[in-house]
């Protein structure tokens, strides 16, 4: 991804070495990964569980960390977590690349698109959502419209997940940023009433068509990157490895070794690819509507 040298967003805020609990509320124990039923070992509130996580929370599960990554390939790159200041300029470019995305379409449908603030934390932070600790991965608080990451997640999403490259890390970003478009559309206030009355199954199944759509809106903010022709050579094939191996039944078959659809919450591997694919391909809000038929 071609992203050195180019306009910075300046809606990040970096939350990293406050302590939390105090000052910016940043701070606190390093992640503990390990195993353990069907989640981790950390408690944040219901709405950030099935709203805000961009990644699967099974993601950071210990029996993980014997599966080993997927071998780079000569299309994926290295990533950009190699230093603090470098990968803090490349999440502040691709933040901007997701508001003049979304910022234009908003426009053209003659509405105003409020940006979202990208929060950098690391071991714990307070959001308006509750407490969460970097076990939780990367999310999205609709109550203050703040995306919050730690990005220790990117070395994971390399070393752990199988999906190197930046624009894995992108993929990661503008999901999160796909779940504010949700939040500014309505789609997490329908959504969220939905599930009050839901089962848990059905829960769940609301919740995957919620995170198939953030994910079709990831692809349509690769779809206009592409076009503004800042996408190299490999870009969406680092995307879709990292779809694929954050898919729910890829990540229980190498957490639990087996698979239980009726607990998945974003999808499975094909289906993740495929709506990214959709979103990327088309370029349409249209073509991104979970919720109207088979996913």
């Amino acid at each position: 991804m071609r992203w050195q040298g180019r306009r910075q967003s300046s809606n990040v805020e970096d939350r990293r070495g406050g302590g939390f609990g105090g000052g910016m509320g940043g701070g606190g124990m390093r992640i503990p990964v390990r195993a353990g039923g069907g989640g981790i070992g950390i408690i944040v509130i219901a709405l950030v569980l099935w709203l805000g996580f961009g990644i699967n929370p099974l993601a950071l599960l210990g029996g993980l960390d014997g599966g080993g990554s997927a071998p780079q390939t000569s299309q994926q790159g290295p990533g950009v977590e190699g230093t603090a200041d470098q990968t803090d300029d490349f999440v502040a470019t691709v933040l901007a690349d997701t508001e003049d995305v979304w910022g234009k379409r908003f426009q053209a449908a003659g509405e105003t698109y409020p940006k979202p603030t990208l929060v950098l934390f690391d071991d714990q932070v307070r959001s308006a959502c509750g407490i969460a600790g970097s076990a939780t991965g990367p999310f999205y608080c609709p109550n203050d419209q703040k995306l919050y990451l730690d990005l220790t997640f990117f070395r994971q999403l390399k070393s752990q997940l199988g999906a190197p490259g930046d624009f894995a890390q992108a993929y990661v970003i503008a999901h999160e940023v796909g779940h504010h478009v949700q939040n500014l559309t309505g789609v997490l206030k329908q959504t969220n009433q939905l599930r009050q009355n839901a089962s848990d199954s059905q829960g769940n199944a609301i919740s995957v068509r919620v995170e198939l759509q953030a994910d079709c809106y990831a692809g349509i903010w690769a779809h206009d990157t592409q076009a503004a022709g800042y996408i190299e050579a490999g870009d969406i094939d680092e995307a879709m490895n990292a779809a694929e191996q954050i898919g729910d039944d890829t990540l229980q078959r190498k957490s639990q070794g087996v698979v239980v659809p009726d607990s998945f919450t974003h999808g499975t591997s094909e289906q993740r690819q495929k709506w990214f694919h959709r979103g990327y391909e088309s370029g349409e809000i249209g073509q991104c509507d979970t919720f109207k038929g088979g996913i």
